[in-house]
């Protein structure tokens, strides 16, 4: 099965940056769509951005000009780069894969913005 790990969370200053990564056990970027979600306590999980196969890309309103997905295939990576952080990102971040028959879930990695 599939394995995602994300890092690179914490907690940073209204107006900073982050890079989120999310590693993958084996080589999937040829065959997955590969997501980043987020969640606070008491609300619905959100779709954030996706990068699709055919390196076309996807962003929610509230992240749009702020968030840049990328990959690279050779680390077998994803990752969000965040910057102008408000203290409405604060959430956990997941990492997902699809292909249309399975799913795969990261643990999350926690953001906090906050003074």
């Amino acid at each position: 099965q599939v394995q995602l790990v994300e890092s690179g969370g914490g907690l940073v200053q209204p107006g900073g940056s982050l890079r989120l990564s999310c590693a993958a056990s084996e080589s999937i970027f040829s065959f997955y769509e590969l997501d980043w979600y987020r969640q606070t306590p008491g609300k619905q999980r959100e779709l954030v951005a996706t990068i699709f196969t055919d390196d076309s890309v996807y962003f929610a309103d509230s992240v749009k000009g702020r968030f840049t997905i990328s990959r690279d295939s050779t680390k077998n990576t994803v990752y969000l780069q965040i910057n102008s952080l408000k203290p409405e990102d604060t959430a956990v971040y997941y990492c997902n894969a699809q292909n249309g028959l399975y799913t795969h879930w990261g643990q999350g990695t926690q953001v906090i913005v906050s003074s």
